[in-house]
């Protein structure tokens, strides 16, 4: 199985590379998120690889974080989930959007992706709730509270504070990741008038 590759960009096609390593060309398929961040042809590239092994053909996907490879994993164990919407997830969405997506339950956000119908993204945040945390990359904690917050478990002063900041005309996760930070800053014991004046604090920055 092939879990990275690293060489020289050959060329690039609609939705794939080719990868010159040693010599060798790999073929492989890439999201536009990835095919975006690409260098200039003949320049040094690596790539987090998924091998898939099928009985016509091995298929090579490339990505530019090992974040953005697990999640295309990990959401093709949903049942309907296949490379090609897995792939269109994470074109449309970053690893922590992702994230932040599930773990407030807004399967709208997932929605976005093409070829997601609402059953599916349903299914997606409902299967993947507690896996959020683990694939969230740095922004963990964030998580954390977005996870309480979609369960309804969020410390009152906290939900209060994020329901302000949606009245404001914020979305879910930049409401949600604005009051995370202002806890992290003012402490636990924060009410919610302290959380939604650092929550602006940090929209405005």
């Amino acid at each position: 199985m092939i879990g990275k590759l690293k060489g020289v960009l050959d060329s690039v096609g609609e939705d794939h590379v080719i990868l010159d390593v040693g010599g060798v060309g790999y073929v492989v398929q890439c999201s536009s998120r990835t095919l975006a961040q690409l260098p200039g042809r003949g320049e040094a590239l690596a790539l987090h690889v998924e091998t898939q092994v099928r009985e016509d053909a091995i298929r090579l996907f490339g990505f530019s974080s090992e974040l953005e490879r697990d999640w295309f994993r990990l959401l093709q164990t949903v049942q309907g989930v296949g490379a090609k919407v897995a792939l269109a997830i994470g074109a449309t969405l970053s690893p922590g959007e992702i994230a932040s997506a599930i773990a407030l339950q807004d399967k709208a956000t997932i929605a976005r992706a093409p070829g997601v119908g609402a059953k599916l993204a349903q299914r997606v945040v409902s299967e993947l709730r507690d896996k959020a945390p683990a694939y969230s990359g740095a922004a963990a904690a964030e998580i954390g509270l977005q996870q309480e917050l979609g369960a309804g478990v969020a410390p009152p002063a906290v939900a209060d504070a994020v329901s302000a900041l949606r009245n404001l005309g914020y979305s879910a996760q930049q409401a949600s990741v604005a009051v995370a930070a202002a806890l992290n800053n003012a402490g636990a014991g924060a009410n919610s008038a302290t959380l939604i004046r650092l929550g602006l604090k940090e929209l405005a920055r």
